[in-house]
């Protein structure tokens, strides 16, 4: 009987799960939608901006136009889609948290975004263009003719861009994994070399090879991890106080008993 109260409650939660998918795909597909209408306005501003100007694009394929809107509308429904993702997972999760650790981390799913923005400005208005400088500098010395695609102008820019902007909802997840007693400060801080080593191996990995490029976005992942360490210290200590409250509480009903 057990068993089978277990097998229908593992249905239950994928049940659940589906509707929360269903949810993020309809929102993204919407986002998508209004992506396509904002990919023409964006596009000309991307293509016109000081470290895009001076390039001369061309397409080399009769989609490039059409796939190069599409990557626009598909930036735009992340970036819209990205507060409905972290809701849909607190809804998902919530059932199992304590009411006051479910309103608290709902509170969370405004910052999602406020990063995502932070890290999307950095990413494009300071390590994209210096990435472009660096590979043009390169390409220079080498004596090569500049001819530049504008699919792979937009892939170079997407490549680094969007991944760089999810880093830096590393703050949030850590709070919101610490708000549900996955992780702690004190696992966060063992686990400092493994995420240090990650962390520097994710900014090589999306920048140009030269040291300054690496240093210039391995440091903000490194401070970015250390503020979520100090964020999560904050909330576990309330934690630890809120549930020795509880004990003493209890120890004193159990003692007037």
């Amino acid at each position: 009987m057990s068993e089978a109260r277990d097998e229908m409650s593992i249905f239950e939660h994928l049940g659940e799960l589906r509707k929360r998918i269903i949810y993020v795909l309809i929102i993204f597909l919407a986002g998508l939608i209004i992506g396509l209408f904002l990919a023409g306005p964006i596009y000309q501003y991307l293509v016109n901006a000081d470290h895009a100007k001076d390039y001369v694009l061309n397409a080399f394929s009769f989609w490039d136009g059409i796939g190069i809107y599409m990557k626009i509308a598909m930036a735009v429904s992340l970036v819209l889609s990205i507060p409905v993702i972290v809701y849909q997972l607190w809804a998902f999760v919530s059932p199992g948290l304590r009411e006051v650790e479910r309103k608290a981390s709902l509170r969370y799913v405004p910052y999602v975004f406020i990063l995502f923005l932070v890290g999307l400005m950095f990413a494009y208005f300071i390590v994209f263009p210096m990435a472009l400088s660096f590979s043009r500098a390169v390409t220079t010395s080498m004596g090569l003719t500049e001819t530049y695609g504008i699919t792979q102008y937009f892939s170079f820019m997407f490549a680094l861009v969007i991944p760089l902007s999810l880093l830096f909802e590393l703050p949030v997840l850590i709070m919101f994994l610490t708000k549900i007693r996955i992780l702690n400060p004190l696992r966060l801080r063992k686990m400092r070399k493994i995420a240090y080593f990650v962390l520097i191996f994710i900014a090589v990995v999306i920048t140009p090879p030269d040291f300054i490029s690496d240093f210039l976005v391995a440091i903000p992942l490194v401070a970015l991890y250390e503020f979520s360490v100090f964020l999560s210290s904050i909330i576990y200590r309330k934690q630890l106080a809120a549930d020795a409250a509880i004990e003493a509480s209890y120890s004193q009903s159990t003692d007037k008993t």
